[in-house]
């Protein structure tokens, strides 16, 4: 349930309607403008909609959502959200571009590919330290001694890092090497860790599951609203189809929904989506019409060679050259980089 106060409702009056909901059992959730009050309401629906909050002093209206996505909606919160990293921003018409190695591998790696994306024009370094991997025989990832050495090619480079969380029971320390903490699209459901990450006071990049749809997408970047962390990133990774010409199949109509749906902002990751280095840049192009607030793009120094992922990632000169066709094309769209 929403409740939305009258413009200029004062202090004392969103308060008391605070409090009336607290001794009832119910969370509440503001969102507050220049003029007027959103309260989201969390809570058993029978209970929550007994209410009669009507009548209080300051309410307007009172909505009942029947959506399972109440906080990450638009009715809840009409203005986009802006995440802020840093200096580093995505979403209010900035145009974020997260770029770096599927996985960190060496000390020279990362702080090469660091200095390199950062001088094109990238605002976030992003690196895998645990990697989830479809076979147990393949590289893992190289975990705590990873997270320093992409901390250090950040802090290097004057650039936030972004980082997988694989494990909730690793949650705590990556959190204390990374600035944005990364849900993989294999645990997009992961409600437990999902609550976890609410909790904490670092901003989340959510990945679409293989399969989810789009409510389901929502709905898990309900699990991190909920518990107070309101810096939530969606990501388009791709969705698993019939065609196997591209590891996944990039839903740039999905990119569109969510900018209708949520106020959340949203970046597209076409390095998964579609598996193939030539794809990349047409990707990148397609997404900013689409609605896209950002990109995030594997980089790596020498990709025949990397441990993971290198048929998908663009060498350091092609990272170069296509991050110089982005700003125009931001541009037309109302965004700049």
């Amino acid at each position: 349930m929403l409740i939305v106060m009258r413009d200029h409702a004062s202090p004392e009056q969103i308060q008391h309607i605070v409090d009336h909901l607290h001794l009832a059992g119910a969370e509440t959730h503001l969102s507050q403008g220049e003029v007027k009050t959103v309260i989201g309401v969390v809570g058993e629906r029978e209970l929550v909609y007994s209410l009669e909050m009507e009548g209080f002093p300051g309410v307007s209206e009172v909505i009942r959502v029947l959506k399972p996505y109440k906080l990450a909606g638009r009715d809840f919160q009409a203005e986009d959200t802006v995440v802020r990293v840093g200096d580093a921003q995505i979403g209010g018409g900035t145009f974020g571009v997260i770029a770096g190695p599927c996985s960190v591998e060496s000390r020279e790696q990362m702080m090469s590919v660091a200095a390199s994306v950062k001088a094109a024009g990238a605002s976030m370094l992003r690196g895998g330290a645990y990697k989830p991997r479809s076979s147990p025989y393949a590289f893992q990832g190289m975990g705590l001694d990873g997270l320093k050495l992409l901390r250090e090619a950040g802090d290097s480079a004057g650039l936030p890092v972004v980082t997988e969380v694989l494990d909730v029971r690793d949650a705590e320390t990556v959190a204390e090497w990374a600035d944005v903490l990364q849900v993989g699209a294999r645990n997009m459901q992961n409600f437990m860790m999902l609550e976890e990450l609410g909790t904490m006071r670092k901003p989340v990049l959510l990945k679409r599951g293989l399969s989810a749809t789009i409510e389901e997408v929502l709905s898990s970047a309900e699990y991190v609203l909920k518990g107070g962390n309101r810096d939530v990133i969606l990501c388009e990774r791709g969705i698993r189809t019939f065609e196997t010409y591209t590891r996944n199949t990039l839903d740039l109509a999905a990119v569109a929904a969510f900018k209708i749906l949520t106020h959340l902002p949203v970046i597209v990751d076409p390095s998964h989506a579609t598996g193939r280095r030539d794809l990349i840049a047409p990707m990148c192009r397609a997404a900013i019409p689409a609605g896209a607030d950002g990109l995030i793009v594997e980089v790596h120094p020498d990709p025949e060679h990397a441990r993971c992922d290198g048929p998908q990632s663009l060498d350091l000169d092609a990272f170069a050259e296509l991050a110089s066709t982005l700003g125009p094309r931001v541009a037309l769209e109302g965004k700049h980089l």
